[in-house]
C-alpha cells in the first residue's frame, strides 16, 4: 500500500519529457519543483504557461501551477524524491555525453538526506546510474549508498526511462509499462512505490543496468525496421518502382509489417540511442551501425534527388513542406526534415520557401539563406515545386486539384493520388 503522506518531488529537466512529469505528478497531488538551468522556462512555467508544444499540457500546466502543487527554479531544493530528465546528447564521433547527468547528479547529492530517492530517467549508456551512483558517494560520504555499503542504504537510486510518444506524452506517462531498474532490489521497490502514484502500467524491476540496456534496445530495434524500409525506397528508386505499393502489398502478407520510409530518422530517441550501443560494444554490433548509416544516408538520397529535380527546373519556387521530426508536433531535433531543407536552402536561396505551422519563425540554420516561412496557401500559390518533409495531418489534406500541376517529391507518401511528375516538369520547362 502506499503511504498516505505524499512525496515531495524535484524534477530536474524542464524538456518535452521533464516538464509533462513534473506536470503529471503534480496532477497526482505531490508538491512539485521543476529545476532548469534557462531563466525563460522558469519564468514561463511559473506564469501557468508553456515552452513547448504537447497535447493537452498547457491545460495541466496552467492547473498545477495554479492549484499551487508545481511551481519552477533554477536551484535544487531538499525532497523526498529526485527524478532527473535531462539531455544526454552524442557528442563528436557519435560518443554519448553524460556530463548534463552528472551535473544534474551533483547539484541533487547537495540536498540529500536519509531516506530520499534518486531517480534517473534520461536515456543513458549502460552503466551510467552506477556512475551517478559512484559520485554521490564521492560527494556525499556521510551517507550510506546502495550497492558499496552492506547496512541498509541511507537513500534509494533507480533507473526508470519513459516510454512516450511526441503528440501521446501524457496519455502514454501514464498507460504505458515501465522498466524500473534499481542499484539493489531494495531501490527498485522504493521506486516502485513512487511510480504507483501517477502510472497505471505494469511496473516491472530489473536492475538498472538492464533497464538501461532496455530503452536503448527499444529505440534501436525501431531504427533498424525503419533501415529496411528506408533502404528499399531507395532500391525501389533505384529500380523505377513505387515503394509505397511495393510495402503496402508486401503487408498483405500475414506475417510481414514493414514500417514506412521516410527522409531518414530525427528525434532524440530513434536517431541518438543505438549510438549509445555501438559506442559500448562496437565489434559486436555491426547491424544497429548499419541501419544507423542508412538512415543517416536516407536523408543524403532525398537531398540528391531532390537537387537533381530542383536542378531541372531553373528559377522556380520551391515549398518544403516541414521542418519537425515527425507529425504534429514542434520538435526540430535531429529532424532530418530540418536539415534538408537548410541545405536546399544553403543552395537554392531565395527559391526555398519553408511550410512549418508549428513554428512561428525559421530556425538559426536558415540564417543567411534568404528561404522565408509562409503558410500551405501561399506555397500553393506561389510555389511550382513541392517536396514533403514531415507528414502534418494538415498537409495530408490538401486535395488533389490544388496539387494540379506542381512538382511533387513526396518523401512521406502522403499523396498517394499525386500523377507522375514527368507531365508537369515538361509544361514547366516549356513555361520557363
Amino acid at each position: 500500500m502506499l503511504s498516505e503522506e505524499k512525496p515531495s518531488v524535484c524534477v530536474l529537466g524542464l524538456g518535452y519529457i521533464g516538464l509533462p512529469t513534473a506536470a503529471v505528478i503534480a496532477r497526482s497531488g505531490c508538491s512539485v519543483l521543476g529545476v532548469d538551468v534557462t531563466d525563460h522556462v522558469v519564468d514561463t512555467i511559473n506564469s501557468g504557461k508553456i515552452h513547448i508544444e504537447e497535447v493537452d499540457l498547457d491545460g495541466l500546466v496552467q492547473g498545477v501551477v495554479a492549484r499551487g502543487t508545481l511551481r519552477a527554479s533554477l536551484q535544487v531544493e531538499p525532497s523526498d524524491v529526485f527524478v532527473i530528465a535531462v539531455p544526454t546528447p552524442f557528442g563528436d564521433n557519435n560518443i554519448p555525453d553524460t556530463s548534463y547527468v552528472m551535473e544534474a547528479a551533483t547539484n541533487v547529492a547537495a540536498a540529500l538526506k536519509v531516506g530520499d530517492t534518486l531517480i534517473l530517467e534520461s536515456t543513458s549508456p549502460v552503466g551510467t546510474t552506477e556512475k551517478m551512483r559512484d559520485l554521490i558517494a564521492k560527494l556525499r560520504p556521510d551517507l550510506k549508498v546502495p550497492g558499496l555499503t552492506n547496512d541498509i542504504p541511507d537513500i534509494a537510486i533507480a533507473y526508470c526511462p519513459e516510454r512516450v510518444l511526441p503528440g501521446k506524452i501524457l496519455e502514454e506517462l501514464i498507460q504505458n509499462d515501465r522498466s524500473i531498474g534499481g542499484i539493489t532490489p531494495r531501490c527498485a521497490r522504493k521506486a516502485i512505490g513512487f511510480y504507483h502514484r501517477f502510472v497505471r502500467g505494469d511496473l516491472i524491476t530489473t536492475s538498472a543496468r538492464a533497464a538501461e540496456m532496455t530503452k536503448l534496445v527499444e529505440n534501436s530495434y525501431r531504427d533498424v525496421n525503419i533501415a529496411f524500409a528506408n533502404e528499399l525506397s531507395i532500391i525501389s528508386d533505384h529500380m523505377d518502382l513505387d515503394v509505397w505499393e511495393v510495402i503496402r502489398l508486401a503487408n498483405r502478407h500475414p506475417r510481414v509489417n514493414i514500417l514506412q520510409p521516410g527522409p531518414g530518422v530525427g528525434g532524440h530517441c530513434i536517431a541518438v540511442d543505438p549510438w549509445f550501443i555501438i559506442h559500448s560494444a562496437p565489434e559486436q554490433s555491426p547491424l544497429i551501425r548499419i541501419a544507423r548509416e542508412v538512415n543517416d544516408g536516407k536523408t543524403g538520397h532525398v537531398l540528391e534527388r531532390a537537387s537533381l529535380l530542383i536542378d531541372e527546373l531553373p528559377g522556380v519556387s520551391i515549398a518544403c513542406f516541414g521542418l519537425a521530426f515527425k507529425a504534429n508536433i514542434d520538435d526540430f531535433r535531429e529532424s532530418p526534415a530540418l536539415k534538408i531543407a537548410a541545405k536546399l536552402a544553403r543552395r537554392y536561396g531565395g527559391r526555398v520557401k519553408i511550410v512549418e505551422p508549428y513554428a512561428s519563425e525559421l530556425p538559426a540554420a536558415f540564417e543567411g539563406t534568404g528561404a522565408q516561412l509562409i503558410d500551405i496557401d501561399q506555397a500553393l500559390e506561389t510555389c511550382q515545386i513541392m517536396i514533403t518533409l514531415t507528414d502534418h495531418d494538415m498537409f495530408k489534406s490538401i486535395p488533389l486539384d490544388e496539387r494540379a500541376g506542381k512538382v511533387v517529391y513526396d518523401t512521406r507518401g502522403i499523396w498517394p493520388d499525386q500523377p507522375d511528375n514527368r507531365k508537369a516538369v515538361s509544361k514547366l520547362r516549356l513555361a520557363s
